[in-house]
């Protein structure tokens, strides 16, 4: 699968792996973002991985961008906890407006 094709991959939303996390599937590999959902809709972004042989391919920001909006639909509120989803974040604001919990800030 060529880059420009990873915005087709499937967000999928893996809530019976013990960790809950967003996961796209490619080439037999797994990338993924681990999270906690509260029962107030706050939704913590705690982890990102991308395998070594997946790395600097555009995948990150990928699953990145599919959780955002994933995130917008159910209108939960998010907390970025990963490095990785606030830096994301502070390269691009706008996929993030209104979605970060009150008291919250990517600088």
């Amino acid at each position: 699968m060529k880059k420009n094709n990873w915005s087709q991959l499937e967000l999928i939303n893996n809530t019976d792996h013990p960790k809950k996390r967003f996961e796209l599937k490619v080439e037999n590999e797994t990338i993924f973002i681990e999270y906690i959902l509260t029962s107030d809709n706050s939704i913590y972004l705690t982890h990102t991985e991308v395998p070594v042989s997946m790395e600097g391919k555009g995948l990150g920001s990928t699953i990145v961008k599919k959780t955002l909006q994933y995130i917008q639909e159910k209108k939960y509120k998010m907390i970025p906890l990963c490095p990785f989803v606030a830096a994301y974040i502070k390269k691009h604001p706008k996929e993030a407006d209104g979605i970060l919990k009150d008291g919250y800030s990517i600088k």
